[in-house]
């Protein structure tokens, strides 16, 4: 990255969200990946849009105090509380005996949010590309505000994974055993989702909505092909993460395109070298 690049401030903004989101990817990217939660991830990220969504209308609606300091306050609430109402619901359906339906309950709520979204964006006057930005990612336009709010969620999923990190390996890797030993299964599962759903709130301003599950869990893939401990996969995913971060960003800033798509393809394109380079390793092609 060349020092006209770091000199602009949006780019140091979007660098420094960057850093955090990558935090966020590597370390729940790995629950995600290791407990096989992708599409109940996906779920929880289209579901997300319903918020966004209502939040947009708000700030036509209720132009006054927070919406007025912080431009996009409220579509970030509203995507905050649409996540966690999925996780939630998500949760309780994927514990509680229907797992034969879960999958059919997690494809209408995905459309749900999605339509809610189309629904309140129809609901609101005037011109509408910011909503464009929820879906396909804006990291150039991050303001220093949103910074801040990504650096308290970083904290609060760090200190998450710190409580219960025992608890959450154990689930992860033999969720049976985990029951027989006592651990609150169905709790933890409802942290992790509820996690995740933090996660996708922070990562739609970098990848957008529609992307995000591709950057939770292609830095975490990759590292898993490498690591058999988890906390040593978090470690390489957050590594990871970040490194298609920045050179996505450097892609989109030397080619003119949009950064949300030159992150995930150049971590698609690492993932199946890496997935190729592993192959050959061990024989197979």
């Amino acid at each position: 990255m060349t020092g006209e690049m770091l000199s602009m401030g949006f780019m140091r903004n979007a660098l420094a969200a960057a850093l955090l989101v990558s935090v966020a990817c590597g370390v729940i990217g790995s629950l995600v990946v290791v407990r096989r939660l992708v599409f109940i991830s996906g779920g929880i990220a289209h579901a997300a849009y319903g918020g966004v969504g209502l939040g947009y209308w708000l700030q036509y609606a209720v132009p006054v105090g927070a919406a007025a300091a912080f431009p996009g306050v409220w579509p970030l609430a509203g995507a905050l509380v649409f996540s966690l109402a999925a996780a939630v619901v998500m949760g309780l359906i994927t514990r509680r005996g229907l797992h034969q339906r879960s999958d059919t309950v997690i494809g209408v709520l995905w459309a749900v949010g999605m339509a809610l979204g189309v629904l309140f964006a129809d609901l609101t006057p005037g011109y509408k590309a910011n909503l464009m930005s929820y879906l396909f990612g804006s990291i150039l336009a991050v303001s220093p505000w949103e910074i801040t709010v990504m650096a308290v969620m970083d904290l609060v999923i760090l200190a998450g994974v710190a409580v219960f990190f025992r608890p959450l390996q154990a689930v992860s890797f033999d969720e049976t055993f985990a029951e027989t030993r006592g651990l609150p299964v169905g709790a933890l599962h409802m942290i992790t989702l509820c996690m995740v759903a933090v996660s996708v709130v922070m990562m739609m301003r970098m990848v957008g909505l529609i992307m995000v599950i591709a950057l939770l869990t292609i830095p975490a893939a990759i590292s898993g092909m490498f690591n058999r401990r988890l906390s040593g996969m978090m470690v390489w995913a957050v590594v990871l993460g970040t490194v298609f971060s920045v050179a996505g960003l450097a892609a989109a800033w030397f080619w003119n395109v949009s950064s949300g798509a030159a992150v995930i393809l150049t971590a698609g394109t690492f993932y199946f070298l890496a997935l190729a380079g592993r192959r050959l390793r061990k024989g197979r092609v």
